[in-house]
C-alpha cells in the first residue's frame, strides 16, 4: 500500500459542500498546470509536495456530493456555488437556473447522488493552483462506469472545487504514472513530449471540428460529431452555423496527468455557438422550457445557443503510433441563448 506524506501535505480547512449537475458523455481525466511551463513558483513555495492527502481528498469528494445534492434538490445555486468552478460551474449554474425557472419550489425529480469505490490520483508539484483527480462509481448513469472529477484550489484557505467531470467505462480509465510513493505526475501545458501540447488541445479541437484533419482519432466526439453537424447544417426552412473556440485561462485551464505509457490524460474546455436561422416566411421551432429560461432577446428569425463543453482526451507520446489524440468523453451543457 502506498503511504501518504501527511507531514508534507497541505491541510484544508473544512467548509460546506458544492457541485452542479453532471452531464452526458464520456471522457478521461488528467490534470495539468494552468501555467505554460511545468513547475511554477507561487507565493514563494518551491518544494514539490503532494497536492493533498488521500483522506483530505475523500473529504473534498464528500463535501462536493453533499453540496450538489442540496443544490439539485432545491435548484438553488448558492447551495453548491463554493464547490464548483471552471466548466463544471458554468454548466451547473445554467442547469440550476433553468430548473428553478420551471420549478421554483425545488426539483420534483431529485434523487440523491452517491459515490462508491473512490480512488484518488494526487500529483506532487510545487506552487499553486493544486489539484487532484477523484475516480469513483456512482448510483446514476450506466452501471459499472467510472466518474472522474478534477478538484482544484488556488490557496490553502480555499475549499476544494470540482472543475472537470468525465464518465468512462471501467476499462477505459487509463493507468497513470506514479512515483515510488504512489503520487501522480502532472504534465505541463507546453509538454514537448506529447503529440499535441496540452495547452493547445482546445484550439486544435476547435479547428478540427471546423475543418477536419488528422490530429484526432475517429470516434463519437470527433469524426461522428462532424458528420452529424454536416447532416443538420441545412434543413428545409432552417440553417445551422457552428462556431467553436477554446477556453483555456484561469479556472478553464487544461489539466493533465501522465499515463503509464508516457502519454497523458488531459481535460480541456471549449465553447460553441450554434446559430439557427429561419428562412424568410418561416419561424424558428419553439424551444423547450429550459432553453427559454436561458434566452435573452426576442426569437424572430434566429436563435443562437451557447454551450460549454469539457473534454477528456488521451494525448499520446510524440512519435508513437499514428500520433492522433483520442477524445474519450465530452460533458457539455447549454449555458445561454439569444433570440434575434
Amino acid at each position: 500500500m502506498r503511504r501518504d506524506r501527511t507531514d508534507r501535505s497541505p491541510r484544508r480547512p473544512r467548509s460546506p459542500g458544492r457541485l452542479g449537475r453532471l452531464a452526458r458523455v464520456a471522457t478521461t481525466v488528467t490534470a495539468l498546470w494552468a501555467a505554460a511551463s511545468g513547475c511554477v513558483v507561487v507565493h514563494g513555495e518551491r518544494e514539490v509536495v503532494p497536492a493533498t492527502t488521500r483522506a483530505d481528498a475523500a473529504r473534498a469528494l464528500a463535501d462536493f456530493t453533499a453540496a450538489y445534492n442540496k443544490a439539485d434538490a432545491t435548484y438553488d445555486r448558492s447551495k453548491d456555488a463554493d464547490r464548483v468552478t471552471g466548466p463544471l460551474a458554468a454548466i451547473d449554474a445554467a442547469r440550476l437556473k433553468a430548473g428553478r425557472a420551471g420549478h421554483p419550489g425545488g426539483n420534483p425529480a431529485h434523487s440523491p447522488l452517491a459515490f462508491d469505490d473512490a480512488r484518488f490520483s494526487i500529483p506532487a508539484k510545487a506552487g499553486w493552483p493544486r489539484w487532484f483527480v477523484a475516480d469513483a462509481t456512482a448510483n446514476k448513469g450506466v452501471a459499472g462506469s467510472r466518474w472522474l472529477l478534477v478538484f482544484t484550489r488556488d490557496d490553502l484557505r480555499e475549499p476544494w472545487q470540482a472543475s472537470y467531470l468525465t464518465v468512462l467505462g471501467a476499462g477505459d480509465v487509463p493507468r497513470f504514472a506514479t512515483d515510488a510513493d504512489g503520487w501522480a505526475q502532472p504534465v505541463a501545458a507546453d509538454d514537448p513530449a506529447l503529440a499535441v501540447e496540452p495547452g493547445k488541445l482546445g484550439r486544435s479541437y476547435a479547428t478540427y471540428l471546423r475543418s477536419g484533419g488528422d490530429s484526432f482519432a475517429a470516434g463519437i466526439h470527433t469524426s461522428q460529431w462532424r458528420a452529424q453537424r454536416e447532416k443538420y447544417a441545412s434543413r428545409p426552412g432552417l440553417a445551422r452555423q457552428y462556431i467553436d473556440e477554446p477556453l483555456s485561462s484561469g479556472s478553464y485551464a487544461p489539466v493533465g496527468l501522465r499515463t503509464a505509457d508516457g502519454g497523458a490524460l488531459v481535460f480541456f474546455t471549449t465553447r460553441r455557438f450554434e446559430k439557427e436561422t429561419a428562412a424568410a416566411g418561416t419561424e424558428i421551432p419553439a424551444p423547450g422550457a429550459d432553453v427559454q429560461a436561458l434566452t435573452t432577446g426576442e426569437i424572430n428569425q434566429s436563435l443562437t445557443l451557447e454551450f460549454v463543453s469539457n473534454q477528456a482526451a488521451l494525448d499520446p507520446p510524440k512519435g508513437s503510433g499514428d500520433g492522433r489524440v483520442a477524445v474519450l468523453g465530452r460533458v457539455e451543457g447549454l449555458t445561454g441563448a439569444k433570440g434575434e
